[in-house]
């Protein structure tokens, strides 16, 4: 049986892996387009890019996590 911890856990783990996807994203854009206007180098692009791609990555495997989690409890 769950406890409230983990429950609160869990929970506080998957809010904060979908508050990462939420603001990544429109930042991402707006980073890319940003630099776009403002003529910057290739590689501030790459980098951002590569930032995205970090949190996004971070993001999906903290909510594999939890899924997998879940998973364990109802057996």
């Amino acid at each position: 049986m769950e406890t409230p911890v983990q429950t609160d856990s869990t929970v506080r783990q998957a809010r904060l892996a979908a508050l990462v996807i939420l603001v990544t994203f429109p930042s991402w854009l707006g980073f890319s387009y940003l630099g776009g206007q403002m003529g910057w180098d290739p590689a501030y692009a790459i980098l951002g890019d590569l930032m995205a791609l970090a949190a996004f990555i971070w993001a999906l495997v903290v909510l594999y996590q939890v899924w997998r989690k879940r998973q364990r409890d109802e057996e």
